[in-house]
């Protein structure tokens, strides 16, 4: 693997981590214990990985079904998944709808990080990294975002939340964009 695919692969996991450490700023405003932050980082990173591996399937079949084409409706996911980001983090978040750390709202704070996961495993086998290396890139990089939040979320607060999001979007944005321009140009991505 060459060390522009490592770099590929490596901004699109910030992306996502960045995603994930705005979450975990929210639910690290308050103590917690080191078993829940525990259990915290083990969901975030899990959904993270499975809803990219999801879509690392959709993506197959739709590259079988579609060719070439597929490569770029992955790309045009990823501008999707990033606006989505950037529009959600802009819209006023209520505070105290759930428990981020516990029960139903670990569960539904997971998923709702590792929805857009699930477009980035779309688009994820056409930036030419193995899927293994990519999955494991962004395990690591949700492990360490999961665990960034969660410590420096009490000195942080709320405008590190919504700033993270907002500039992951524009990440997956702009990385959406770029490799369409590759892959457009130089066929190579």
């Amino acid at each position: 693997m060459s060390v522009a695919a490592f770099f590929k692969v490596m901004l699109v996991a910030m992306s996502l981590g960045l995603d994930v450490f705005a979450v975990s700023v929210g639910a690290g405003m308050r103590p917690l214990p080191r078993g829940r932050k525990l259990r915290i980082g083990i969901a975030f990173t899990t959904a993270e990985v499975t809803m990219t591996l999801i879509g690392a399937g959709i993506g197959r079949i739709a590259g079988a079904l579609l060719g070439d084409v597929a490569g770029y409706i992955g790309f045009a996911a990823l501008v999707a998944v990033g606006i989505y980001m950037v529009v959600e983090s802009l819209r006023e978040r209520k505070s105290g709808e759930f428990d981020l750390t516990r029960g139903w709202g670990l569960v539904l704070g997971a998923l709702s990080i590792s929805l857009d996961s699930l477009g980035i495993g779309f688009s994820i086998l056409y930036i030419g990294v193995p899927l293994t290396v990519s999955l494991i890139c962004i395990a690591v990089v949700a492990a360490t975002s999961t665990t960034l939040g969660l410590t420096l979320g009490r000195a942080l607060g709320s405008r590190a939340e919504a700033t993270a999001a907002t500039w992951g979007g524009i990440i997956l944005i702009a990385t959406g964009l770029a490799f369409a321009a590759l892959k457009l140009f130089f066929a190579e991505l």
